[in-house]
């Protein structure tokens, strides 16, 4: 797992080309008051949004996840994040799967004030003057290093007036090319009532469905080099940045392409667009470092920080 043939390079481009797992049809995500996000491609093609850059970047911290056990899954153990625990003492949520990460008010707003202290302390010369970006990440990565590949936004006023920011280092979507509608629909039958009143559940409404076929579907992939060495971090943790942004990509790539009930894929083909001549390691050899790299970087972590939101 040699990251030497990165350190010259500002990005790390990854195509992944996919295929509906069965049939020929998928059904894309869809946005309020829009629907599918069709566009017109610059070629003149009809394109699809299939899934958005903030789908996939939840989508890669989900597949990492162990929701049994309620952990990181077993090669990612030992990474550091901050668990919530309800009233009771049990799971509530954390700082992996919140939408907002550190910025939580299930981790910032309630009375337990551990991780709201901590970075008030930590960032308190930042309140004026410019942010220190590398003392931030340095900070952020000590309790919840996924953070530093998600970004984060602590938008709250006593933390530096709301400045403190970290741009997304890595960041996804997928693109269908030159595609074509498959319309299609059906019927919720009501076999008691067929006529009742449909506003409270009742009777037989049809309903219309539109799904969607293409030659190519597409997954990108854009890790931020530029950014991660920005950060100053020892390079123990910058390696195992990149590895944990290589990590996500490959199990999001093998476990986590069931978008939706009629949205189901496969990868077919993975590409690194640049640098040319580097290939991902593969899911299994990702599993059997990530240890040895969490080990290698542990000096600097905070481990398992526990708040309580009671509410």
């Amino acid at each position: 797992m040699n990251f030497d043939t990165l350190k010259i390079h500002p990005r790390l481009l990854i195509e992944a080309n996919l295929r509906p797992i069965q049939g020929s049809r998928f059904q894309a995500t869809g946005f309020p008051d829009l629907g599918a996000a069709e566009f017109d491609g610059p070629d003149g093609k009809r394109m699809l949004l299939v899934e958005s850059a903030q789908s996939v970047a939840n989508r890669l911290e989900e597949v990492c996840w162990d929701k049994v056990a309620d952990d990181w899954v077993a090669p990612l153990r030992g990474l550091p994040y901050v668990r919530v625990l309800d009233k009771s003492g049990q799971p509530l949520t954390n700082s992996v799967l919140e939408a907002h990460r550190l910025n939580s008010p299930y981790i910032l707003e309630g009375k337990d004030r551990t991780v709201f202290d901590l970075l008030k302390a930590e960032l308190a010369d930042m309140e004026q003057g410019m942010v220190n970006i590398r003392r931030l990440a340095a900070v952020v990565g000590r309790i919840d290093i996924n953070a530093l590949l998600h970004g984060l936004f602590l938008a709250k006023k006593e933390l530096a007036g709301g400045r403190l920011r970290l741009p997304r280092a890595l960041s996804g979507f997928i693109e269908a090319e030159d595609i074509r509608i498959a319309q299609s629909g059906g019927v919720k039958n009501d076999s008691v009532n067929p006529s009742g009143d449909t506003a409270k559940g009742f009777g037989n409404v049809p309903f219309a469905r539109t799904e969607y076929t293409a030659p190519r579907i597409t997954a990108f992939f854009n890790l931020d080099l530029a950014q991660l060495r920005g950060f100053g971090l020892p390079d123990s943790i910058t390696d195992l940045l990149i590895a944990l942004a290589l990590f996500k990509i490959r199990r999001f790539l093998q476990t986590g392409l069931r978008l939706r009930t009629a949205c189901d894929l496969e990868a077919t083909k993975i590409t690194v667009t640049r640098p040319e001549a580097w290939a991902v390691p593969d899911l299994t050899a990702l599993e059997d470092t990530m240890p040895r790299l969490i080990q290698a970087a542990a000096s600097n972590f905070a481990g398992v920080t526990t708040v309580r939101y009671p509410g």
